[in-house]
């Protein structure tokens, strides 16, 4: 039997066929987050297609169908709650009929970084660990939350999720979320071009030159040992540090996985954050291992292969017709 994963980015979405914890293979989508959910499903589902064709797949042996979105999210409803920018119809949609209209399977969604940090947990960076934080950092940022081998939710579904908009700096920049000062908004790539133009200490040269920098362009440039480029970096590496302390301080992890595009530079972040974090993290009882994700872009995906392995795998008769 296989399962489908859809990880529902911003930019990109990744529809993976899976079966018992193996990316069997994937089909990437570009998403037009703006134009909303509806208008994005025909080009999800004819990936879904593709992936079953592929692999001489038959309807009749998808036991599963799961969905990452990037928002806040009801699993037991299996419903959006919230969004912020990216597929606002989300929550007047009914997944439910859908996945059981279309496709006639068992369906399960969860937040995409909540989803993410399962996938580490059981088969990535995480695994054998029973207190893990995991941090997605890219466009925006986002993270999940295991507490005594249990997924943290909380009374409104949001506990774990919303470490992007934990604040860092209350006299800051405005986040997309309302708040201000937010990690997100002070760190990542979705502000990197607003950190560029405001930030004090860079000079207008240098700023017209990196006005539309990613952080990719950002930390090649600074290995090169561009003053102005390491200091920047060192800014928002300086902000993913306090954000992991405040992330200790809150759930008391073992162990920290940091992922995202972000991390083809982990030769440099990993040991910039240890250093830090180790010297102001209020731990006495023990060091927090931080550790990159194993996983990369299938985490989320193996989090769904893992959530659907924990529903019925097979519908009623009456369900199925």
């Amino acid at each position: 039997m296989y399962r489908i994963g859809i990880d529902l980015g911003g930019t990109i979405i990744k529809v993976g066929l899976l079966q018992e914890g193996v990316v069997v293979s994937t089909r990437l989508v570009n998403a037009f987050s703006g134009t909303g959910m509806a208008r994005t499903l025909p080009f999800i589902e004819a990936a879904m297609e593709e992936l079953l064709a592929g692999a001489g797949v038959s309807r009749e042996a998808v036991a599963g169908i799961g969905l990452a979105f990037p928002g806040l999210v009801n699993p037991e409803t299996k419903t959006v709650i919230s969004t912020n920018q990216k597929y606002d119809d989300a929550p007047d949609f009914d997944f439910n009929h859908w996945a059981a209209s279309r496709w006639q399977a068992p369906f399960c969604m969860d937040n995409d970084a909540r989803l993410a940090t399962v996938g580490e947990w059981r088969y990535g960076a995480a695994k054998g660990y029973n207190n893990v934080v995991m941090v997605t950092i890219g466009t925006g940022i986002g993270t999940g939350v295991i507490i005594d081998g249990k997924v943290l939710h909380g009374a409104h579904f949001q506990a774990g999720s919303l470490g992007g908009h934990f604040v860092v700096d209350y006299r800051s920049r405005k986040c997309s979320c309302g708040n201000i000062g937010c990690v997100e908004a002070l760190a990542s790539s979705y502000f990197l071009p607003a950190i560029i133009r405001e930030h004090e200490s860079l000079s207008a040269e240098f700023k017209e030159r990196a006005r539309q920098f990613d952080f990719r362009q950002l930390f090649t440039l600074a290995n090169t040992g561009d003053p102005e480029a390491t200091l920047l970096r060192n800014d928002c590496m300086d902000v993913w540090s306090a954000a992991l302390i405040t992330y200790i301080h809150a759930y008391d992890p073992s162990v920290i996985v940091v992922g995202g595009g972000i991390m083809n530079s982990a030769d440099v972040i990993l040991p910039y954050l240890r250093e830090r974090v180790g010297r102001l993290a209020w731990c006495p009882s023990g060091s927090v291992d931080i550790v990159a994700s194993q996983l990369g872009d299938h985490a989320a995906l193996l989090g769904i292969d893992h959530r659907l392995n924990q529903v019925p795998a097979v519908l009623s008769k009456s369900a199925r017709t």
